[in-house]
């Protein structure tokens, strides 16, 4: 059987001709939901603002003093391993990242 490919394409929901104006409203209204599925997981209280008042929280932290085989870069003030120094003019200690 030989196929048509110039003319409009039809189905079963096409027949806009036959369907009036009250009916198309009522099918659209349908297809458009107003119920909003809701995660119970997802609340208010599992959001941190930013400027959020931290004053009761407690950090602990464990800090470690630089090694001998350290230094700090002179540039971005960061705590590198020896092996990351790119550059050293007296004083003026660089990392690879900065140099």
């Amino acid at each position: 059987m030989a196929t048509d490919y110039d003319a409009p394409r039809r189905n079963e929901t096409d027949e806009v001709g036959e369907d009036s104006l009250e009916e198309l409203k009522a099918r659209r209204n349908e297809a458009q939901s107003s119920v909003v599925d809701v995660d119970e997981g997802d609340t208010a209280e599992s959001f941190e603002l930013p400027g959020a008042d931290l004053s009761g929280e407690e950090l602990v932290v464990k800090v470690i003093p630089k090694q001998a085989d350290e230094f700090t870069c002179t540039s971005c003030f960061l705590v590198q391993h020896r092996s990351r120094l790119a550059d050293q003019r007296g004083d003026r200690l660089v990392c690879v990242d900065c140099a």
